[in-house]
């Protein structure tokens, strides 16, 4: 008996096609992250509408500083009006996760038009910021604070 050897390539599943098909309709697409919070960002040329998980940019952050900051990038770049976004978020607070998004807007910002990447990163906008909660230590109430002294 012959050993046949399969030549044929794996063909790509059904969902990975689907996702390559998701990805070419968008301008462009990114990831920001900050503290414990995942965003991805898509980009697409539109009117200006962010929905944030399946909700209004206004319904989903509804205090006015996070909803500056998730439109920060946009705002610096005047494409307040141009791109829509649709930004799916995980993970940590509210203002992780405004923080991870206005870093995935401003990537996919530079990815879909290199010429925006002086101005995001004059204003500190693709910097990601690495600052985490510290650990909380044994022996200690919190990371740092020590129980109260007693001297007698």
């Amino acid at each position: 008996m012959e050993n046949k050897v399969n030549t044929t390539l794996p063909r790509r599943s059904v969902a990975e096609a689907a996702m390559a098909r998701r990805r070419q309709s968008y301008a462009a697409s990114a990831t920001g992250r900050r503290k414990e919070s995942v965003a991805k960002v898509l980009l697409s040329l539109g009117k200006g509408n962010i929905v944030v998980n399946g909700k209004r940019l206004d319904e989903y952050f509804p205090q006015s500083n996070l909803q500056s900051k998730v439109t920060t990038p946009l705002e610096v770049t005047d494409n307040l009006k141009r791109y829509d976004v649709k930004i799916n978020v995980m993970g940590g607070g509210t203002s992780g996760q405004a923080g991870a998004a206005a870093l995935g807007i401003a990537r996919a910002l530079v990815e879909a038009d290199g010429k925006f990447r002086a101005t995001l990163k004059k204003k500190g906008l693709l910097k990601r910021d690495s600052r985490m909660v510290e650990r909380k230590k044994y022996g200690r109430r919190k990371a740092r604070a020590k129980p109260q002294y007693s001297k007698r």
